[in-house]
Protein backbone atom coordinates (compact mmCIF):
# COMPACT_ATOMS: atom_id res chain seq x y z
CA UNK A 1 0.00 0.00 0.00
CA UNK A 2 1.08 3.58 -0.65
CA UNK A 3 1.88 5.72 2.36
CA UNK A 4 -0.97 8.09 1.49
CA UNK A 5 -3.53 8.30 4.30
CA UNK A 6 -6.44 5.91 3.93
CA UNK A 7 -9.81 6.11 5.66
CA UNK A 8 -13.05 4.19 5.23
CA UNK A 9 -16.76 5.03 5.32
CA UNK A 10 -19.45 2.44 6.04
CA UNK A 11 -22.95 3.56 5.04
CA UNK A 12 -25.27 1.97 7.60
CA UNK A 13 -28.10 4.49 7.92
CA UNK A 14 -30.79 2.71 5.92
CA UNK A 15 -34.01 1.56 7.58
CA UNK A 16 -34.24 -1.66 5.57
CA UNK A 17 -38.03 -1.70 5.26
CA UNK A 18 -37.98 -4.92 3.21
CA UNK A 19 -36.61 -6.78 6.22
CA UNK A 20 -39.96 -6.08 7.95
CA UNK A 21 -38.30 -5.83 11.33
CA UNK A 22 -37.84 -3.40 14.20
CA UNK A 23 -34.15 -4.36 14.18
CA UNK A 24 -31.99 -2.07 12.01
CA UNK A 25 -30.87 -3.86 8.86
CA UNK A 26 -27.12 -3.68 9.66
CA UNK A 27 -27.76 -5.58 12.91
CA UNK A 28 -29.47 -8.63 11.42
CA UNK A 29 -27.28 -11.62 12.21
CA UNK A 30 -25.33 -13.90 9.94
CA UNK A 31 -23.63 -16.87 11.60
CA UNK A 32 -24.18 -15.29 14.99
CA UNK A 33 -22.74 -11.83 14.27
CA UNK A 34 -24.44 -8.60 13.20
CA UNK A 35 -24.09 -8.02 9.48
CA UNK A 36 -22.21 -4.73 9.90
CA UNK A 37 -19.45 -6.51 11.85
CA UNK A 38 -18.85 -8.77 8.85
CA UNK A 39 -18.54 -5.60 6.76
CA UNK A 40 -15.91 -4.26 9.17
CA UNK A 41 -14.06 -7.58 8.80
CA UNK A 42 -13.58 -6.77 5.11
CA UNK A 43 -11.43 -3.79 6.11
CA UNK A 44 -8.98 -6.00 7.99
CA UNK A 45 -6.14 -5.82 5.44
CA UNK A 46 -6.24 -2.04 5.00
CA UNK A 47 -3.97 0.36 6.96
CA UNK A 48 -6.82 2.63 7.99
CA UNK A 49 -6.44 5.85 9.93
CA UNK A 50 -10.16 5.85 10.77
CA UNK A 51 -13.49 4.21 9.96
CA UNK A 52 -16.53 6.49 9.79
CA UNK A 53 -19.88 4.74 10.23
CA UNK A 54 -22.94 6.64 9.07
CA UNK A 55 -25.98 5.69 11.16
CA UNK A 56 -29.61 6.73 10.85
CA UNK A 57 -32.60 4.52 11.65
CA UNK A 58 -32.26 3.48 15.31
CA UNK A 59 -28.70 4.69 15.14
CA UNK A 60 -28.14 4.41 18.89
CA UNK A 61 -28.65 0.64 18.64
CA UNK A 62 -26.12 0.33 15.80
CA UNK A 63 -23.64 2.54 17.65
CA UNK A 64 -23.94 0.58 20.90
CA UNK A 65 -23.41 -2.73 19.09
CA UNK A 66 -20.26 -1.57 17.35
CA UNK A 67 -18.83 0.05 20.49
CA UNK A 68 -19.26 -3.26 22.32
CA UNK A 69 -18.20 -5.70 19.61
CA UNK A 70 -16.01 -4.01 16.99
CA UNK A 71 -12.28 -4.86 17.02
CA UNK A 72 -10.62 -2.69 19.68
CA UNK A 73 -7.82 -1.53 17.39
CA UNK A 74 -10.24 0.08 14.90
CA UNK A 75 -10.73 3.83 15.33
CA UNK A 76 -14.46 4.22 14.67
CA UNK A 77 -16.28 7.55 14.53
CA UNK A 78 -20.08 7.66 14.26
CA UNK A 79 -22.01 10.33 12.39
CA UNK A 80 -25.78 10.51 12.02
CA UNK A 81 -27.78 11.11 8.87
CA UNK A 82 -30.85 12.74 10.38
CA UNK A 83 -32.92 12.64 7.20
CA UNK A 84 -32.76 9.82 4.64
CA UNK A 85 -31.95 11.76 1.48
CA UNK A 86 -29.83 9.21 -0.35
CA UNK A 87 -26.31 7.84 -0.36
CA UNK A 88 -24.84 11.07 -1.69
CA UNK A 89 -26.22 12.97 1.28
CA UNK A 90 -24.96 10.23 3.61
CA UNK A 91 -21.47 10.68 2.17
CA UNK A 92 -21.63 14.43 2.78
CA UNK A 93 -22.46 13.67 6.41
CA UNK A 94 -19.57 11.17 6.56
CA UNK A 95 -17.02 13.78 5.49
CA UNK A 96 -17.55 15.50 8.83
CA UNK A 97 -16.18 12.43 10.61
CA UNK A 98 -12.99 12.08 8.58
CA UNK A 99 -9.68 13.27 10.09
CA UNK A 100 -8.82 16.89 9.44
CA UNK A 101 -6.86 17.40 6.26
CA UNK A 102 -3.22 18.29 6.76
CA UNK A 103 -0.38 18.46 4.30
CA UNK A 104 -0.91 14.81 3.41
CA UNK A 105 -4.60 14.42 4.26
CA UNK A 106 -5.86 16.09 1.08
CA UNK A 107 -3.92 13.53 -0.95
CA UNK A 108 -5.40 10.60 0.91
CA UNK A 109 -8.00 8.11 -0.25
CA UNK A 110 -11.41 7.10 1.07
CA UNK A 111 -12.89 3.60 0.76
CA UNK A 112 -16.69 3.59 0.77
CA UNK A 113 -18.84 0.52 1.24
CA UNK A 114 -22.44 -0.20 2.25
CA UNK A 115 -23.32 -1.83 5.55
CA UNK A 116 -25.27 -4.66 3.85
CA UNK A 117 -22.49 -6.49 1.94
CA UNK A 118 -21.35 -9.02 4.56
CA UNK A 119 -19.67 -11.43 2.10
CA UNK A 120 -16.99 -9.05 0.86
CA UNK A 121 -13.50 -10.49 1.39
CA UNK A 122 -10.59 -8.44 2.79
CA UNK A 123 -8.37 -9.41 -0.15
CA UNK A 124 -10.88 -7.99 -2.64
CA UNK A 125 -11.07 -4.64 -0.88
CA UNK A 126 -7.28 -4.48 -0.62
CA UNK A 127 -7.04 -5.20 -4.36
CA UNK A 128 -9.45 -2.33 -5.04
CA UNK A 129 -7.25 0.14 -3.16
CA UNK A 130 -4.09 -1.12 -4.89
CA UNK A 131 -5.72 -0.77 -8.32
CA UNK A 132 -6.98 2.71 -7.45
CA UNK A 133 -3.51 3.88 -6.48
CA UNK A 134 -1.59 2.14 -9.24
CA UNK A 135 -3.80 3.77 -11.88
CA UNK A 136 -3.68 7.18 -10.16
CA UNK A 137 -7.46 7.39 -10.45
CA UNK A 138 -9.77 9.96 -8.91
CA UNK A 139 -12.33 7.23 -8.34
CA UNK A 140 -12.36 3.46 -8.68
CA UNK A 141 -15.51 1.34 -8.73
CA UNK A 142 -15.76 -2.29 -7.77
CA UNK A 143 -18.02 -3.76 -10.45
CA UNK A 144 -19.53 -7.15 -11.23
CA UNK A 145 -20.76 -8.79 -14.41
CA UNK A 146 -24.03 -10.60 -13.70
CA UNK A 147 -26.51 -12.60 -15.75
CA UNK A 148 -29.52 -10.69 -14.42
CA UNK A 149 -28.69 -7.03 -13.66
CA UNK A 150 -32.27 -6.10 -12.76
CA UNK A 151 -32.32 -3.57 -9.94
CA UNK A 152 -28.63 -2.71 -10.12
CA UNK A 153 -26.98 0.48 -11.33
CA UNK A 154 -25.42 -0.02 -14.77
CA UNK A 155 -21.83 0.98 -15.53
CA UNK A 156 -21.85 3.12 -18.67
CA UNK A 157 -18.55 3.51 -20.53
CA UNK A 158 -17.38 6.25 -22.85
CA UNK A 159 -14.44 6.67 -25.17
CA UNK A 160 -11.48 4.33 -24.69
CA UNK A 161 -13.80 2.15 -22.58
CA UNK A 162 -13.41 4.57 -19.65
CA UNK A 163 -16.09 4.63 -16.97
CA UNK A 164 -18.33 7.59 -17.77
CA UNK A 165 -21.20 7.26 -15.30
CA UNK A 166 -23.43 4.91 -13.34
CA UNK A 167 -27.14 4.87 -14.13
CA UNK A 168 -29.58 3.44 -11.59
CA UNK A 169 -32.01 0.85 -12.92
CA UNK A 170 -35.04 3.08 -12.48
CA UNK A 171 -33.41 5.87 -14.49
CA UNK A 172 -31.80 3.73 -17.21
CA UNK A 173 -32.86 3.65 -20.85
CA UNK A 174 -33.76 0.36 -22.53
CA UNK A 175 -30.29 0.21 -24.08
CA UNK A 176 -28.60 0.90 -20.76
CA UNK A 177 -30.62 -1.84 -19.09
CA UNK A 178 -29.01 -4.33 -21.48
CA UNK A 179 -25.63 -3.65 -19.84
CA UNK A 180 -24.60 -6.55 -17.59
CA UNK A 181 -21.75 -4.80 -15.76
CA UNK A 182 -23.19 -3.35 -12.57
CA UNK A 183 -22.04 -1.09 -9.78
CA UNK A 184 -21.55 -2.77 -6.38
CA UNK A 185 -21.71 0.51 -4.37
CA UNK A 186 -18.12 -0.12 -3.24
CA UNK A 187 -15.63 2.60 -4.16
CA UNK A 188 -12.27 4.16 -3.53
CA UNK A 189 -12.08 7.95 -3.98
CA UNK A 190 -9.26 10.44 -3.91
CA UNK A 191 -10.28 12.60 -1.00
CA UNK A 192 -9.31 15.93 -2.56
CA UNK A 193 -11.89 15.59 -5.35
CA UNK A 194 -14.69 13.96 -3.39
CA UNK A 195 -16.12 16.96 -1.52
CA UNK A 196 -16.27 19.26 -4.59
CA UNK A 197 -17.99 16.50 -6.58
CA UNK A 198 -20.57 15.90 -3.83
CA UNK A 199 -21.48 19.60 -3.89
CA UNK A 200 -22.51 19.27 -7.53
CA UNK A 201 -25.03 16.48 -6.94
CA UNK A 202 -28.69 17.16 -7.66
CA UNK A 203 -31.72 14.96 -6.77
CA UNK A 204 -32.86 14.70 -10.37
CA UNK A 205 -33.86 11.04 -10.51
CA UNK A 206 -36.80 8.70 -10.00
CA UNK A 207 -36.30 8.62 -6.22
CA UNK A 208 -35.66 12.33 -5.72
CA UNK A 209 -32.50 11.52 -3.75
CA UNK A 210 -28.85 12.50 -3.85
CA UNK A 211 -27.07 9.50 -5.39
CA UNK A 212 -23.44 8.81 -4.56
CA UNK A 213 -23.26 7.04 -7.93
CA UNK A 214 -23.69 10.44 -9.63
CA UNK A 215 -20.25 11.43 -8.35
CA UNK A 216 -18.78 9.14 -11.01
CA UNK A 217 -20.33 11.16 -13.83
CA UNK A 218 -19.35 14.46 -12.18
CA UNK A 219 -15.71 13.41 -11.95
CA UNK A 220 -15.62 12.01 -15.49
CA UNK A 221 -17.17 15.17 -16.96
CA UNK A 222 -14.60 17.25 -15.08
CA UNK A 223 -11.79 15.35 -16.79
CA UNK A 224 -10.75 13.14 -13.89
CA UNK A 225 -9.68 9.56 -14.39
CA UNK A 226 -12.35 7.03 -13.30
CA UNK A 227 -11.54 3.31 -13.46
CA UNK A 228 -13.08 0.04 -12.35
CA UNK A 229 -12.08 -3.34 -10.99
CA UNK A 230 -14.34 -6.33 -11.67
CA UNK A 231 -14.85 -8.77 -8.81
CA UNK A 232 -14.27 -12.45 -9.65
CA UNK A 233 -16.88 -13.92 -7.31
CA UNK A 234 -20.14 -12.01 -7.59
CA UNK A 235 -21.41 -13.54 -4.32
CA UNK A 236 -18.93 -11.29 -2.49
CA UNK A 237 -20.86 -8.17 -3.42
CA UNK A 238 -24.37 -9.53 -2.95
CA UNK A 239 -26.43 -7.09 -0.92
CA UNK A 240 -28.86 -8.14 1.79
CA UNK A 241 -32.19 -6.33 1.58
CA UNK A 242 -34.74 -8.90 2.76
CA UNK A 243 -35.00 -12.17 4.69
CA UNK A 244 -34.58 -14.31 1.57
CA UNK A 245 -31.29 -12.60 0.69
CA UNK A 246 -30.25 -12.90 4.33
CA UNK A 247 -30.69 -16.67 4.12
CA UNK A 248 -28.64 -16.86 0.92
CA UNK A 249 -25.83 -14.86 2.50
CA UNK A 250 -25.96 -17.01 5.63
CA UNK A 251 -25.60 -20.20 3.59
CA UNK A 252 -22.61 -18.81 1.72
CA UNK A 253 -20.91 -17.64 4.89
CA UNK A 254 -21.49 -20.98 6.62
CA UNK A 255 -19.88 -22.78 3.68
CA UNK A 256 -16.81 -20.56 4.06
CA UNK A 257 -16.65 -21.16 7.81
CA UNK A 258 -16.95 -24.94 7.42
CA UNK A 259 -14.29 -25.05 4.72
CA UNK A 260 -11.92 -22.99 6.86
CA UNK A 261 -12.26 -25.33 9.84
CA UNK A 262 -11.88 -28.46 7.73
CA UNK A 263 -8.65 -27.07 6.26
CA UNK A 264 -7.48 -26.51 9.85
CA UNK A 265 -7.93 -30.14 10.76
CA UNK A 266 -11.57 -30.49 11.85
CA UNK A 267 -13.53 -33.49 10.54
CA UNK A 268 -17.13 -32.98 9.43
CA UNK A 269 -19.14 -36.01 8.37
CA UNK A 270 -21.69 -33.87 6.56
CA UNK A 271 -20.77 -30.17 6.13
CA UNK A 272 -24.21 -29.44 4.68
CA UNK A 273 -25.76 -30.38 8.04
CA UNK A 274 -23.16 -28.69 10.23
CA UNK A 275 -23.73 -25.13 11.47
CA UNK A 276 -20.89 -23.19 13.10
CA UNK A 277 -21.16 -19.55 14.12
CA UNK A 278 -18.39 -17.10 13.29
CA UNK A 279 -17.22 -16.74 16.90
CA UNK A 280 -16.77 -20.48 17.58
CA UNK A 281 -13.28 -21.95 18.06
CA UNK A 282 -12.38 -25.55 17.22
CA UNK A 283 -9.14 -27.42 17.88
CA UNK A 284 -7.53 -29.78 15.34
CA UNK A 285 -8.82 -33.36 15.25
CA UNK A 286 -12.24 -32.40 16.58
CA UNK A 287 -15.03 -34.36 14.86
CA UNK A 288 -18.52 -33.05 14.12
CA UNK A 289 -21.25 -35.48 13.16
CA UNK A 290 -24.41 -34.54 11.21
CA UNK A 291 -26.91 -32.20 12.83
CA UNK A 292 -24.43 -30.19 14.95
CA UNK A 293 -25.17 -26.53 15.72
CA UNK A 294 -22.43 -24.56 17.46
CA UNK A 295 -24.02 -21.23 18.28
CA UNK A 296 -22.22 -18.23 19.74
CA UNK A 297 -18.73 -18.48 21.24
CA UNK A 298 -18.44 -22.26 21.62
CA UNK A 299 -15.01 -23.77 22.29
CA UNK A 300 -14.24 -27.34 21.24
CA UNK A 301 -11.06 -29.15 22.29
CA UNK A 302 -8.77 -31.59 20.49
CA UNK A 303 -10.15 -35.06 19.67
CA UNK A 304 -13.60 -34.07 20.93
CA UNK A 305 -16.53 -35.69 19.14
CA UNK A 306 -19.86 -33.86 18.91
CA UNK A 307 -23.06 -35.23 17.42
CA UNK A 308 -25.19 -36.36 15.95
CA UNK A 309 -27.95 -33.84 16.67
CA UNK A 310 -26.39 -31.46 19.18
CA UNK A 311 -27.23 -27.81 19.80
CA UNK A 312 -24.57 -26.07 21.88
CA UNK A 313 -24.69 -22.36 22.73
CA UNK A 314 -21.66 -20.56 24.23
CA UNK A 315 -20.50 -23.93 25.57
CA UNK A 316 -16.99 -25.28 26.22
CA UNK A 317 -16.23 -28.90 25.26
CA UNK A 318 -12.96 -30.29 26.61
CA UNK A 319 -10.38 -32.45 24.86
CA UNK A 320 -11.56 -35.96 23.92
CA UNK A 321 -15.07 -35.37 25.26
CA UNK A 322 -17.92 -37.17 23.47
CA UNK A 323 -21.27 -35.35 23.22
CA UNK A 324 -24.31 -36.77 21.41
CA UNK A 325 -27.97 -35.67 21.09
CA UNK A 326 -27.45 -32.92 23.64
CA UNK A 327 -28.69 -29.37 24.15
CA UNK A 328 -26.44 -27.09 26.23
CA UNK A 329 -26.40 -23.36 26.86
CA UNK A 330 -23.43 -21.61 28.52
CA UNK A 331 -22.28 -24.93 29.99
CA UNK A 332 -18.90 -26.59 30.36
CA UNK A 333 -18.11 -30.19 29.50
CA UNK A 334 -14.82 -31.43 30.89
CA UNK A 335 -12.09 -33.33 29.06
CA UNK A 336 -12.92 -36.97 28.44
CA UNK A 337 -16.53 -36.61 29.59
CA UNK A 338 -19.28 -38.64 27.93
CA UNK A 339 -22.55 -36.70 27.57
CA UNK A 340 -25.78 -37.92 25.99
CA UNK A 341 -27.92 -38.94 24.42
CA UNK A 342 -31.01 -36.95 25.44
CA UNK A 343 -29.22 -34.57 27.83
CA UNK A 344 -29.99 -30.90 28.46
CA UNK A 345 -27.41 -28.79 30.28
CA UNK A 346 -28.65 -25.53 31.81
CA UNK A 347 -26.67 -22.28 31.92
CA UNK A 348 -23.76 -22.53 34.33
CA UNK A 349 -23.86 -26.31 34.53
CA UNK A 350 -20.52 -28.13 34.44
CA UNK A 351 -19.79 -31.77 33.69
CA UNK A 352 -16.45 -32.69 35.33
CA UNK A 353 -13.60 -34.27 33.37
CA UNK A 354 -14.20 -37.98 32.76
CA UNK A 355 -17.82 -37.85 33.93
CA UNK A 356 -20.72 -39.55 32.25
CA UNK A 357 -24.11 -37.92 31.74
CA UNK A 358 -27.03 -39.58 30.05
CA UNK A 359 -29.90 -42.02 30.59
CA UNK A 360 -29.26 -43.78 33.86
CA UNK A 361 -26.53 -41.33 34.81
CA UNK A 362 -28.24 -38.38 36.50
CA UNK A 363 -26.29 -35.35 37.61
CA UNK A 364 -25.09 -35.33 41.21
CA UNK A 365 -25.45 -32.18 43.26
CA UNK A 366 -22.29 -30.33 44.09
CA UNK A 367 -21.00 -26.86 45.00
CA UNK A 368 -22.51 -24.26 42.72
CA UNK A 369 -25.08 -26.62 41.22
CA UNK A 370 -25.21 -29.94 39.37
CA UNK A 371 -21.60 -30.76 38.63
CA UNK A 372 -21.17 -34.49 39.04
CA UNK A 373 -22.58 -37.68 37.58
CA UNK A 374 -23.52 -41.09 38.88
CA UNK A 375 -21.05 -42.66 36.47
CA UNK A 376 -18.03 -40.60 37.52
CA UNK A 377 -15.44 -42.53 39.48
CA UNK A 378 -12.71 -39.96 39.97
CA UNK A 379 -11.80 -39.37 36.34
CA UNK A 380 -12.35 -42.68 34.55
CA UNK A 381 -15.34 -43.39 32.36
CA UNK A 382 -17.78 -45.93 33.81
CA UNK A 383 -18.92 -47.62 30.63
Amino acid sequence: MSERPLTAVVLAAGEGTRMRSTRPKPLHRLCGRPMVLHVLDALAELPLARVVVVVGHRGEWVTKTLVEHAPPHVDIVFVEQLEQRGTGDAMVVALGGLPDEDERGSEGDVVVLPGDTPLLRPATLAALVRHHRSTDAAATLLTAVVDDPTGYGRVVRGRDDAVARVVEHGDATDAEREVREVNTSIYCFRRSVLAPALRRLRPVNAQGEYYLTDVIGVLHDAGHRVVSLAVDDTMEVAGVNDRAQLAVAEAELRDRINERWMRRGVTMWDPERTYIDADAELAPDATLLPGVILQGACRVGEHAEIGPNCHLVDTVVGDAAVVSSTVARRAEIGAGALVGPFVSLVPGEAVPPGARRGPGHAAASGPGGPVGSAGWDGGTLAR
